[in-house]
Formats: C-alpha cells, sequence, structure tokens
C-alpha cells in the first residue's frame, strides 16, 4: 500500500503544473467567442427546428 506523503503530493503536483502549456489571453477570448457563437446558432437552429415540428403537428392534427 503506498505511503500518504502530502509534501511529495505537493511536489509532484507543482512538476506538473509547470509541464502544462496554458493559453494565451488571446486564444483563451478567441475561443471563448466561438463556444458563443456556436452556441448562439445551436439555439436558432432548434428553434427553427421545433417551430417547423410544431407548424407540421397541427396541420396534421388540425390545431389550431
Amino acid at each position: 500500500m503506498a505511503k500518504l506523503d502530502p509534501a511529495q503530493f505537493v511536489r509532484e503536483v507543482r512538476q506538473e503544473v509547470s509541464r502544462v502549456t496554458w493559453p494565451s489571453r488571446k486564444e483563451t477570448l478567441v475561443t471563448t467567442g466561438l463556444v458563443l457563437a456556436m452556441s448562439a446558432l445551436a439555439a436558432v437552429f432548434f428553434l427553427v427546428v421545433d417551430q417547423l415540428i410544431q407548424l407540421a403537428m397541427r396541420l396534421v392534427f388540425g390545431i389550431g
């Protein structure tokens, strides 16, 4: 069974964090913008599809 050594754990975490390649501010802003734009596009797409299905159901069942 492995021994629990908090100091060793902290050293290993610091070592791993130093290996991480962090994105620049510009990369983060561009990626965030793309995620927001794609989310908005998906929302509009599903709104249109939902409205079309609603229209089709109204025509099929004669409601409204």
